[in-house]
C-alpha cells in the first residue's frame, strides 16, 4: 500500500509549504496540541503496533513496549520543555556594543523529510517526528517497506490523526524514496546504513539541503578485569541480543582482557540460558531476522572463526541462535562490516593500549562500551577514543536518556537528536541584533580622516 500516490508527491510538498506559510505551526500551543495528539494516537493503537512488530520481527511484546512504544516518554519530555526551548535566548554583547541588545530566536525550517529504518520501525520513525513537530515543521515520513506491517500501521495512524497538509506518510520501496529525494526539502533526516546514507547526502546536495544521518558501524565493547562479572554478562546479553541483535548501537564485538576471557564466555553461556532457555528457538522472548536476505548475510558470518556458543539456525523461521565466535581474524568478513544480528565475536587483549589501537584503526563507531570500575581506565578510554556516544558498565541504555544527544561521528553519522537535540536539529537559530536610537557615535562613518588612531585603539 502507498498512502500517498507517488505522482502526487510534489503536490503534497507544495500543499505542506502553503500550510507552513500560514504560520499555524509556529504557534507553540499548536505544537503542544499536536504532540498530545501523537501521544494519544500511539496509546489508541498500541495493540496494532505490537501485532505489526510481531509480524515483522517476531518482536516480544515487552521489547515492543520498552523499545518502540516507549517513544511516548520522548513526547512527554518535549511537551514538558517546549515552551522553554522556543523562548528567544538573550546573547551577551561586549562593551563595544553597549547600546545594542542581542537575541537568538529558534524558528522552524519548513517542510522536512524523515526516512525510517526497519529494525525499530516504529520508534525510529516517531522519535524524529517528535522533534519535527516540536520545532514547528510540516513533515513527510517514509517508513521502511521492509517492515511492511509496521509501515502500514504508521501510515494508518498518521492518516487518521493528522491533516496531510501538516504530516503525511508515504509508503513504498526504492521508487518511493527516489521520488521523494528528487524533491526539495528543508531538512532530511535518515536512519539506516552507511551506503544508503551516502545516496541521501548526494541527493540532498543538489538543493543544499541539510541532513541528519543516523547510521551505525561496529560498536566495540571493552571488558576489563575490574568488573562485576554477573552484572556484566547480563547487560551484554541484553544489549546484544535484544531484537535478535538488529540494533544500531548493539555491541558489535567484544574486546576482552585475556585474564577474564574464559569466565566471561562461561558467564555469557549461562546468561543465554537464563534469558532464553535451553533452546532459544522456542523462547517467546527472542526475535527473528527481518528478511531472508539479511538471514543469508548473517549465516555467512558463521563461517568465520570458531563458533563456541550457539550457531544453530533455521532458514524457514529466519532464526539464528545467540552466538559467540572466537578466534576471528580482523580480516574476516565478520570484522569488516556491521554485524547487525545475534552473532558476537570475541577478541582478547593483554594491554588496554592494544584494544584502543584496534578501535582507532577503524571508522568511528556509533557507540563504545566499557565495562570497568577503574576510573583511570575509564578516563583513558574516553580521552583516547572517539565515538558517537559512550556507555560505561552497561549497554544500549544511553539511548533512553532524553537529555543526552544521540548521534554518530564520522562514518557513523552526521548530527544528533533526542530531547532538546531533536528540537535543535529541526530548527534554525536566527541571530537578531538590535540597536537603540538614544546614541549614535560617528566613529565608523565617513569621512575617515583622523579616525584611524581611534579605530586601532578600539581594535586593541
Amino acid at each position: 500500500m502507498i498512502t500517498t500516490e507517488l505522482s502526487n508527491v510534489g503536490d503534497i510538498i507544495q500543499t505542506q509549504r502553503d500550510f507552513f506559510k500560514t504560520g499555524k505551526t509556529k504557534d507553540v500551543n499548536f505544537r503542544i496540541e499536536q504532540l498530545k495528539n501523537l501521544r494519544q494516537a500511539i496509546i489508541e493503537h498500541e495493540e496494532s503496533i505490537v501485532e505489526a512488530l510481531k509480524a515483522d520481527l517476531h518482536k516480544p511484546t515487552v521489547e515492543s513496549y520498552l523499545t518502540e512504544i516507549g517513544v511516548i516518554k520522548e513526547i512527554d519530555y518535549a511537551i514538558k520543555y517546549l515552551k522553554t526551548w522556543t523562548k528567544p535566548k538573550k546573547a551577551p554583547v561586549s562593551f563595544d556594543f553597549f547600546s545594542y541588545s542581542a537575541r537568538i530566536y529558534p524558528e522552524p525550517l519548513g517542510v522536512v523529510l524523515i526516512i525510517g529504518p526497519w529494525n525499530y520501525p516504529f520508534q525510529l520513525m516517531i522519535s524524529p517526528l517528535v522533534g519535527a513537530i516540536a520545532a514547528g515543521n510540516c513533515t513527510i515520513i517514509k517508513p521502511s517497506e521492509i517492515a511492511s506491517h509496521t509501515s502500514a500501521v504508521v501510515a494508518k495512524i498518521i492518516a487518521k490523526h493528522f491533516d496531510p497538509a501538516y504530516i503525511t506518510a508515504v509508503e513504498g520501496g526504492v521508487e518511493a524514496s527516489q521520488k521523494l529525494l528528487a524533491e526539495k526539502f528543508d531538512h532530511i533526516f535518515f536512519t539506516g546504513g552507511t551506503a544508503v546514507g551516502k545516496v541521501i547526502m548526494a541527493a540532498a546536495a543538489k538543493y543544499l539541503t541539510p541532513v541528519t544521518l543516523e547510521l551505525g558501524g561496529k560498536s566495540p565493547c571493552i571488558v576489563d578485569t575490574d568488573i562485576n562479572l554477573e552484572h556484566t554478562v547480563r547487560r551484554i546479553t541484553w544489549g546484544k541480543f535484544i531484537n535478535a541483535g538488529q540494533t544500531c548501537i548493539a555491541p558489535d564485538y567484544l574486546l576482552v582482557n585475556k585474564k577474564i576471557k574464559k569466565d566471561l564466555i562461561d558467564g555469557l553461556e549461562k546468561s543465554f540460558k537464563e534469558f532464553y532457555g535451553d533452546n532459544p528457538a522456542n523462547s517467546p522472548d527472542y526475535a527473528r531476522i527481518i528478511s531472508q536476505k539479511h538471514f543469508d548475510r548473517l549465516v555467512n558470518f558463521l563461517k568465520d572463526g570458531e563458533v563456541i556458543i550457539g550457531g544453530e539456525n533455521q532458514p524457514s523461521e529466519r532464526y539464528i541462535a545467540p552466538t559467540v565466535i572466537d578466534n576471528v581474524s580482523l580480516e574476516d568478513s565478520i570484522m569488516q562490516e556491521e554485524i547487525f544480528g545475534p552473532i558476537l565475536p570475541v577478541i582478547e587483549y593483554t594491554d588496554i593500549g592494544e584494544a584502543i589501537a584496534l578501535i582507532n584503526s577503524r571508522p568511528k563507531p556509533l557507540a563504545l562500551y566499557l565495562f570497568s570500575q577503574s576510573k583511570n581506565l575509564q578516563k583513558r578510554v574516553l580521552q583516547e577514543t572517539s565515538s558517537g556516544g559512550v556507555c560505561i558498565n552497561d549497554t544500549v541504555m544511553q539511548v533512553g536518556v532524553s537529555s543526552l544527544p544521540f548521534g554518530g561521528v564520522g562514518d557513523s553519522g552526521i548530527g544528533n537528536y533526542h530531547g532538546k537535540a531533536s528540537f535543535d536539529t529541526f530548527s534554525h537559530y536566527k541571530s537578531v541584533l538590535q540597536n537603540s536610537f538614544w546614541l549614535d557615535l560617528k566613529w565608523r562613518y565617513a569621512p575617515y580622516e583622523g579616525k584611524l588612531p581611534l579605530i586601532k585603539k578600539f581594535l586593541g
